[in-house]
């Protein structure tokens, strides 16, 4: 428990010491971000996504993140993340499923900016054989206001 606590205060103290951009010197400022989790039987698949921009007069910074994880007691369980950085536009995209025999759990979290637009999107579904799947989507967008 020391050592957390060490490493706690380390961090704390190289982000006090850092130099970024602080919130009230963006001239448009937005985050998004979601997550969901499916199960069924012995399956669960998790996602989530978030991304943040900040314009000043110097430019736009943006960020952004995503992650997932999926297990099953049986089965074959699986995550994967790709996080695309083209120029001023960031898109990131995690899919996790978890699959035993016919039942399955399964969540994708889509993340974007371009420096304007802020979208993120998760969709989750869980299934058991002979019963109705289980389904959900979470949208959130944020369009900057111009300068």
């Amino acid at each position: 428990m020391k050592h957390l606590n060490l490493i706690a205060a380390a961090a704390i103290a190289l982000l006090a010491s850092s130099s970024a951009v602080l919130a009230e010197d963006c001239q448009a400022a937005g985050t998004v971000g979601t997550g969901g989790s499916a199960s069924a039987g012995g399956t669960s698949a998790s996602s989530v996504g978030t991304a943040g921009t900040c314009r000043t007069d110097d430019g736009t910074t943006s960020s952004i993140g995503s992650g997932g994880s999926a297990a099953t007691t049986d089965g074959k369980a699986q995550s994967k993340t790709r996080i695309n950085d083209n120029g001023d536009k960031l898109k990131a995209q995690t899919k996790a499923q978890a699959v035993d025999k016919g039942t399955f759990s399964k969540s994708r979290t889509k993340t974007s900016t371009d420096g304007e637009t802020l979208d993120s999107t998760t969709r989750t579904m869980s299934h058991v054989p002979g019963e109705k799947p289980v389904k959900n989507t979470t949208n959130q967008k944020i369009i900057l206001p111009q300068q």
